[in-house]
């Protein structure tokens, strides 16, 4: 078999050097008309800008949110998102009605074909940095399309999460506006009291008793603002899902077993955080170490949370699950925060029997004063809230930072055609068609 071939081969070479003229005939044409075609052939140039992006940390991010308004089926990672979002309808479509073509070539042109046929956007090597690469018919048409989707990019994101944050903010401050109102009644009826009984200030034995309970106070008043903010995320996470229902109760979130478990572990070391607050400032060990295992449980209930809401929506859009897990957290995070309220408050009505001895009307002033102070940090701490999400809604507008603006390419250096290249291939077209016509002599022979 291996001297057939060798003898075929052999046969082959022979003909083509008798017939040397045709062969070389056929390699020169081809290889001159690749050169014709690399000389004619319309320039393509790339332009390449590079961009960081920025993880923004707690709720839905707004890749995630801007992915789900758009119908991206995005994937969970941001960088990633960011990658889908940069090829959207919002971003190129104005670069596509800029650009200085024949009408005809614009009039079927779609972001979709657009961004298949001129960019490539690709997260390098898994990291947070995004490269954006845009052919073009001139080096300056080039560095226009590259520089215009990561600013077209921005400009979309900073809207979608203006729009994002501002929903919540609405929510956070029609709570503000209930939890003033409550803090001024509680505050008038103090001083109500006050004037009406004669009493301004207890006695030193009283204000002890007080203090004593000042950590189940604040423990209280803790909880209560968490379950009112916990409350706005999730009513600005089913707003932005619009006709989606999903929540803890659909989903039986509650009556999983290991959440049911987290859940009383929670509660149980909320519990404990108080008693240990009572005796103890926020700086001893004993404390530090409790509230770290507080932390630790709540990820590890958000986290079975996720699995549960994952496993219940497999097929749908990752950025609408997204704003699913985030709202059906805040729904459970509200139960548990109620759940642990109560068992605090529990505790808190037993070490109130501590002061059964003290008359009925310093009783009753240290009741009013304490639910004046409770209602009064409820209110200040939701401000607070409300203020931090404005400031997130101007941080937002920041997800990514521009490493390399778009470069100019040099007209003399194009990407295609590469002329040495378009000219090899040329001549080895040649040589494989002019091998072909030997065979097909020594066939024929």
């Amino acid at each position: 078999m291996e001297k057939e071939e060798q003898i075929d081969i052999g046969k082959i070479w022979q003909i083509m050097k008798e017939r040397k003229k045709v062969c070389g005939a056929i390699i020169g044409g081809c290889t001159a008309i690749s050169l014709v075609a690399a000389l004619v052939w319309p320039p393509t140039y790339e332009s390449t800008t590079t961009v960081q992006t920025r993880v923004t940390g707690a709720g839905v991010s707004g890749a995630a949110v801007a992915a789900a308004a758009l119908g991206i089926g995005a994937s969970t990672s941001p960088t990633l998102s960011y990658v889908e979002l940069m090829k959207s309808n919002t971003v190129l479509q104005p670069i596509i009605d800029e650009l200085d073509w024949e009408e005809d070539e614009k009039e079927f042109l779609t972001p979709e074909k657009f961004a298949e046929k001129n960019l490539t956007i690709e997260n390098t090597k898994q990291t947070n940095l995004i490269k954006v690469t845009a052919k073009g018919k001139t080096p300056e048409e080039a560095q226009m399309i590259s520089q215009h989707v990561v600013d077209n990019f921005l400009v979309m994101m900073t809207d979608m999460n203006k729009e994002t944050q501002s929903l919540l903010v609405q929510f956070l401050n029609d709570r503000v506006d209930v939890a003033k109102k409550e803090a001024e009644e509680a505050r008038n009826k103090f001083a109500s009291y006050q004037q009406e009984h004669g009493i301004y200030s207890p006695d030193e034995q009283a204000k002890i008793a007080v203090n004593k309970m000042n950590a189940f106070d604040e423990a209280i008043g803790n909880m209560r603002v968490q379950q009112q903010a916990n409350q706005a995320k999730a009513d600005s996470a089913a707003a932005q899902l619009g006709d989606i229902n999903a929540n803890s109760q659909s989903l039986k979130i509650n009556d999983n077993a290991n959440v049911q478990n987290l859940r009383s572990k929670i509660i149980a070391a909320e519990v404990d955080l108080v008693g240990l607050r009572q005796q103890y400032t926020e700086e001893n060990p004993n404390v530090i170490k409790a509230e770290e295992k507080l932390v630790a449980l709540k990820q590890n209930l958000a986290q079975e949370v996720n699995a549960l809401v994952a496993s219940k929506y497999t097929t749908i859009n990752p950025t609408q699950e997204s704003l699913i897990k985030d709202q059906v957290n805040a729904q459970v995070a509200i139960e548990v925060s109620k759940a642990s309220e109560q068992a605090v408050a529990k505790r808190r009505d037993e070490k109130a029997k501590e002061l059964d001895n003290f008359p009925q009307e310093v009783q009753e002033y240290m009741n009013l004063q304490r639910d004046t102070v409770i209602k009064e940090g409820i209110y200040t701490d939701l401000i607070k809230q409300m203020e931090n999400n404005k400031i997130r809604q101007a941080m937002d507008s920041m997800d990514i930072q521009i490493v390399d603006s778009a470069n100019l390419p040099f007209k003399e250096i194009p990407v295609w055609p590469r002329k040495k290249l378009v000219i090899a291939i040329g001549f080895l077209t040649g040589c494989i068609i002019s091998i072909g016509y030997a065979f097909f002599k020594i066939r024929k022979v």
